[in-house]
């Protein structure tokens, strides 16, 4: 697909000047024991449905990143099967009867190479889109994900996923530290709280975008076109 070097896509606080050779759509954590019924998400009390509703967005989203030949990269939260990279504090933070690393629905809970730690069908990577297996919630901490975009060059990162207030968060927080533009659909990414989801994309535009802008996807489907 031909596209321009610049497409307008409306956006609050102000529309966002998408550059197609220079921006990756980011999809953050879509794992299957954060989403899937009867996972680790579902185990602690907590309505997967409001996550899954991002599935879809997320997949019209994605084709049609592909079919523009655009950069394509996933993350999934999780940690080495020794739990070394594991802070003692996030493990107990909870104060859950189980804990990260401990034998889950779906394997070792948040342990990476476990079923449950890996991404969902729907959404699963081509062999040609880079995974980042990150430690902790921000895609930025103890990863190459800076590194990677640098070498391709990217500026600007559409960011999807689960969830808004956290993961989604941090990372866009983090990645405005390091001087990339970010754009957030607010139909692909979910909260297990809809009262997170509110305030996780009005801390994002807040005060002329402070941390990024927010849109629809439909805005970003109608400037591919």
């Amino acid at each position: 697909m031909n596209l321009p070097q610049t497409i307008e896509i409306q956006a609050e606080p102000y529309a966002y000047e998408l550059k197609p050779g220079r921006c990756a759509l980011l999809i953050i954590d879509m794992q299957r024991d954060f989403l899937e019924p009867g996972g680790f998400g579902e185990m602690l009390g907590n309505d997967v449905s409001q996550l899954r509703r991002t599935i879809e967005p997320n997949q019209r989203l994605l084709a049609a990143w592909r079919a523009a030949g655009m950069t394509v990269i996933h993350t999934r939260e999780g940690h080495r099967p020794d739990l070394t990279d594991l802070p003692p504090a996030k493990r107990i933070r909870g104060r859950s009867l189980t804990c990260i690393g401990d034998p889950g629905p779906m394997g070792r809970i948040l342990v990476r190479g476990q079923a449950g730690h890996d991404i969902i069908p729907e959404l699963y990577p081509l062999p040609t889109e880079p995974v980042i297996d990150k430690p902790g919630k921000g895609a930025f901490f103890a990863t190459d994900l800076h590194a990677i975009l640098q070498n391709l060059g990217i500026t600007q990162l559409v960011v999807t996923g689960v969830t808004t207030e956290v993961c989604v968060n941090t990372t866009v927080r983090e990645a405005n530290d390091r001087g990339y533009d970010c754009l957030v659909p607010s139909d692909c990414v979910g909260s297990y709280f809809p009262e997170f989801q509110e305030m996780g994309l009005k801390m994002i535009k807040a005060q002329g975008g402070i941390f990024g802008w927010v849109t629809h996807s439909d805005s970003i489907h109608a400037a591919l076109r």
